[in-house]
């Protein structure tokens, strides 16, 4: 395994260990007792209920030990005392769409805390990449999939 520190925020180690805390004592017991359930109906070469239970086992275990590294990896930044409104890793970010005037919000994380629908954005997207060390008031272009777009920073907090 590496040993190269992943970037977190203390939410985002909160959420994973709560991810891995509910594998390890919910899902991997439950897939236990699918597989024993599986095995007393007979013949294993043609029980698929056993197949599919050992199947979602090895997800389950490989999602364990994926968590397990990641997290004994993290090292979480803090910006406690960040006013000066620059944008940095575990910032929230309020982005103004100067055509539309559509307003959006993101934090930026790290790449394992990622989820677009929830407004994190990977420090390592393109629209993260462009806003790092921007500040309040500034105009952003940044390229997305319907062309280049411009945004003015309206917000940025830790």
């Amino acid at each position: 395994m590496a040993t190269e520190q992943i970037p977190m925020t203390a939410s985002g180690f909160e959420r994973l260990s709560k991810e891995l805390d509910h594998l390890r004592s919910f899902e991997r017991p439950k897939v236990i007792q699918e597989i024993a359930e599986a095995r007393s109906h007979g013949d294993l070469r043609e029980n698929a209920e056993y197949h599919a239970a050992r199947e979602k086992q090895s997800l389950i275990e490989g999602r364990i030990a994926e968590l397990e590294d990641k997290l004994s990896r993290a090292n979480i930044v803090k910006h406690d005392s960040d006013k000066d409104g620059i944008v940095r890793f575990g910032a929230y970010v309020t982005l103004s769409d100067e055509e539309s005037g559509d307003e959006k919000s993101y934090q930026i994380v790290g790449d394992l805390e990622a989820d677009l629908a929830a407004g994190r954005l990977s420090m390592s997207s393109p629209i993260a990449k462009a806003l790092m060390g921007r500040k309040v008031d500034d105009l952003v272009e940044i390229q997305v999939p319907k062309g280049k777009r411009e945004f003015v920073i309206t917000e940025v907090k830790y």
